[in-house]
């Protein structure tokens, strides 16, 4: 058997393709709306590592999926880019001194070097890179829509700070507290910091969801991301020294209005702006010690439901204002200043951080709610309702039953029946909050209010590799927006990248960049120093691949209403929130800017699972690495070093466990066909699976067995030849099977489909032309590189590529003939064929006399036959 020479012909037709822009796409008119199909792949960051074998499983679905398309006469956009701003190329900057673009440019190359080796149909003269003026000149001019349109604004806030590096980090840059770079304890830094209002846009954000073919579970994610509620807003007065209301008050959000009588103390994020107002004398070192501590810690650490609370009494009190108690005012890292108003109203008997806290401080705990059996135990809501209108009864209701109203030995967050809440006892949960929100709306203390858990989008970076914001500080104008004429500003040519130590952009540092003229009065003006981060770049790409050469505008009406909105967007579950919400954000600015035509810019969503790889683990859950393990001929794997026997487990691809699968390596060895095929055969596109060479090794073996068989004589046959019945059938099946699998994605198990055709082709001595036309059409989606070279062994001289689907007809895919399953007591003893829907007699009969039913049933008797037609026979003995 001839070996498929993978290795010269994978070559030929990606330099083929290169040559004849086969995939280049234009605005064809001709093509009606609903043959028109934008498909996407979220486009890769431009590491210096290079492509791991996870990049191109989405790239191979999207792939697949566009020569199906462009095979049933669609029209088909299908770009790929770079996300070539990031972290990474300034760090190398910052250490070698070389410059990030130069890093940036050679990446890129070496990404698309790989990525064509794969054969994806790609229409490279649509490749954008964020980080080149001419595409951030319009990330730049969606910028100063946002400015005009009072979508961005100036705050301080706080950021990660290195004091040994002196410079602010991202969050990816802090590991345990500690500066990822140099191993310094990180603190807290606040600066000023350009802000998105993405919050004015949250309802939209919410209800637009709803329209989106995108699964449930990134729904919820996007939802809760935003986290819409509703509740009330309160206001707690600050107590004066002789314990009375004063003029000051804190002002807090809750969801539950009906538990504000089992507030027993408030507390205060470190960042609250009345923390010094608050602060007592005797109190003023610990509160100052304590901030101090708290700026050393992520939000993440800060909200860690599972770490110990922390905190400190300020010295103050506040007024509950629906029972004039006075209540401690303390501070707490658990508290943030980015969520709400940065105070709550603490409510430990129904909370479970504020029982945590509570009782660690030895705070009062009340209980206000009571569950449906407590007040069902002590005579129903009408007995705790009449109680709680005669003092004395309510205290003799307290005295008889201390367990339901005083006593508590954990927190109770559900709903239930109000108690210990003056009049508004005995009402259930749903019924006291709008009591409640009533009640203090008409005492001018409180109001109805929604909230979100979705804050404005801190949108500066205190980089160089960015794109710098295009706006000047006039000391007369203030701040002044460059002219659209005078984009894009570029990022100047530096010789240092170290920053500049206050916690500013190394743009700060370059003068002759900084100092400029303010474009309203002429008179002398600063740059903005701050960059934007990596998600401004990446929040419309889309829109660009439209129309990537365009000087006048970001992409031309014409393009945008020809192409969009996405079809099909493929990409990693990891982007489910962030990169999505802020693109869907820019998204609905610009249909209100009027420049863009859809309200949404990704119809379908589809992630991809994860490829994971093999690992080793120990007992006490730590990973070797692979290249420490030694496997024993009976399938034992021992660690190297202390001989302990380790379990084989599934994990992420990593570096330091050395199970990286570089694709470079295993397209070299078995060619881009094999690996992409096998990437879509390893399971469900969108669960994780774990690569396995061996799995690679049999698809490898499948496409050598094609191969084989193209090396068979043809023949002329008609397909109709009573002769060719049963392949005829099966042939009609395989496309069915694989065009409707393509369609939904279910790579597979088409895959599968094709084997189980080419395990009954091997065994003909000749083939039909017209069938081995057919499948070379089906196969050549998923290993192109070898379609196209069985196409040019049938005689033709065009590109497969825009050749017609084959199609099926559904009478030959009918079966005549079904399995039935014999089981004797639930249990399988035989099998048989038989016609399709044979009567339920003729199939009991049948089954009754198979040998292994006989078997099991002699002697026996037999209580019932259960026929389930076309499936199975189960004979029911005793």
């Amino acid at each position: 058997m001839a070996k498929y020479p993978f290795e010269t012909i994978e070559p030929k037709w990606q330099s083929f393709w290169e040559k004849n822009k086969t995939f280049k796409v234009i605005e064809d008119p001709s093509f009606p709306k609903e043959k028109r199909r934008y498909v996407l792949d979220m486009f890769p960051y431009p590491s210096a590592q290079g492509l791991h074998v996870g990049h191109p499983e989405g790239y191979t679905a999207t792939d697949i999926y566009c020569r199906y398309l462009r095979m049933n006469g669609y029209n088909v956009l299908h770009p790929m880019g770079y996300d070539a701003f990031g972290l990474p190329a300034e760090n190398y900057a910052i250490k070698t001194g070389t410059h990030p673009s130069t890093t940036t440019n050679a990446n890129i190359e070496h990404f698309t070097q790989q990525i064509k080796s794969f054969g994806f149909s790609y229409d490279w003269d649509r490749c954008v890179s964020t980080c080149t003026p001419d595409y951030y000149r319009w990330t730049q001019w969606i910028f100063l829509q946002l400015y005009k349109r009072g979508l961005a604004y100036e705050a301080e806030t706080p950021i990660n700070w290195c004091p040994s590096c002196l410079t602010g980090l991202a969050n990816e840059e802090v590991k345990d507290g500690r500066c990822d770079r140099c191993g310094e304890t990180v603190s807290r830094k606040t600066i000023r910091q350009w802000i998105l209002r993405i919050t004015a846009y949250a309802d939209r954000l919410l209800e637009d969801l709803e329209g989106l073919q995108w699964s449930e579970s990134v729904k919820l994610m996007q939802k809760n991301w935003i986290g819409k509620s509703e509740g009330a807003e309160v206001s707690f007065p600050i107590a004066d020294k002789d314990g009375k209301p004063s003029n000051e008050s804190l002002l807090i959000y809750t969801t539950r209005a009906d538990t504000l009588f089992g507030a027993t103390y408030m507390v205060i994020a470190p960042e609250h702006p009345m923390v010094k107002s608050l602060t007592s004398d005797s109190q003023k070192k610990a509160v100052e010690d304590y901030i101090e501590q708290a700026a050393k810690k992520s939000d993440l650490e800060r909200t860690d439901l599972a770490k110990d609370k922390t905190g400190v009494f300020t010295g103050s009190y506040a007024v509950n204002p629906v029972n004039g108690k006075s209540i401690p005012i303390w501070i707490s890292d658990y508290i943030l200043i980015s969520y709400g108003t940065g105070a709550i109203m603490a409510v430990p008997a129904h909370d479970d951080r504020d029982w945590a806290f509570a009782k660690k401080f030895d705070l009062p705990i009340i209980k206000v709610v009571a569950s449906k059996d407590e007040v069902e135990s002590l005579g129903g809501c009408t007995v705790l309702k009449q109680a709680a209108q005669d003092p004395a009864s309510y205290a003799e209701l307290i005295k008889k039953f201390p367990a339901i109203f005083t006593e508590l030995c954990e927190c109770t967050t559900a709903d239930g029946y109000t108690i210990n809440s003056g009049t508004f006892t005995g009402l259930e949960t749903e019924q006291t909050i709008p009591s409640i929100i009533s009640w203090l709306t008409e005492k001018g203390i409180g109001k109805k209010a929604v909230n979100y858990k979705l804050r404005d989008w801190v949108f500066s970076r205190q980089r160089y590799w960015g794109e710098p914001i295009p706006l000047v500080h006039c000391k007369k104008c203030g701040c002044v927006p460059l002219e659209e004429k005078d984009l894009p500003l570029e990022l100047p040519n530096v010789k240092t990248y170290q920053p500049t130590g206050t916690g500013e952009s190394p743009l700060a540092g370059i003068d002759d960049w900084v100092n400029c003229t303010c474009p309203v009065c002429g008179g002398s003006a600063k740059r903005e120093t701050n960059t934007m981060p990596q998600w401004a770049g990446s929040c419309w790409y889309y829109l660009r691949y439209l129309d990537p050469a365009n000087t006048e505008e970001f992409a031309s009406q014409k393009s945008i209403s020809y192409w969009m909105p996405v079809d099909l967007y493929v990409g990693g579950a990891e982007h489910a929130v962030l990169h999505l919400l802020y693109a869907r954000f820019w998204h609905k600015v610009l249909y209100d800017l009027g420049v863009v035509n859809t309200i949404e810019p990704f119809q379908r969503l589809v992630n991809q699972g994860m490829i994971t790889s093999y690992a080793f683990q120990r007992k006490n859950k730590t990973l070797v690495p692979t290249d420490d393990v030694t496997e024993k001929e009976n399938g034992i794997f021992i660690d190297n070093e202390t001989g302990e026997e380790l379990e084989r487990v599934v994990a992420k691809m990593s570096k330091s466990l050395k199970n990286v699968v570089n694709p470079d390596d295993v397209i070299k060895e078995f060619g881009a066909d094999s690996v992409r095929m096998y990437e879509m055969f390893m399971g469900p596109l969108e669960v994780s699976k774990p690569w396995s060479t061996q799995g690679l090794i049999g698809v490898n073996r499948f496409l050598e067995r094609i191969w084989a068989v193209s090396e068979k004589p043809l023949d002329d046959r008609s397909l109709n030849d009573e002769t060719l019945t049963d392949i005829r059938k099966l042939l009609h099946k395989t496309i069915k099977k694989v065009s409707e699998d393509t369609a939904n994605l279910n790579f597979n198990t088409a895959i599968s489909q094709m084997m189980i055709f080419i395990n009954d082709v091997t065994k003909m001595d000749s083939i039909p032309r017209s069938l081995w036309t057919d499948f070379v059409k089906l196969v050549s989606v998923y290993a192109p590189h070898m379609g196209e070279e069985l196409w040019e062994k049938l005689g033709h001289k065009k590109t497969i590529s825009y050749e017609v689907w084959p199609s099926f007809n559904e009478e030959y895919c009918i079966d005549n003939q079904c399995t039935i399953v014999v089981q004797v007591n639930g249990k399988i003893r035989d099998k048989f064929e038989t016609p399709m829907n044979s009567p339920t007699s003729i199939i009991e009969k049948a089954a009754l006399e198979t040998e292994g039913a006989k078997k099991f049933i002699d002697g026996k008797q037999i209580v019932k036959v259960i026929a389930v037609p076309n499936k199975l026979v189960n004979i029911v003995v005793k």
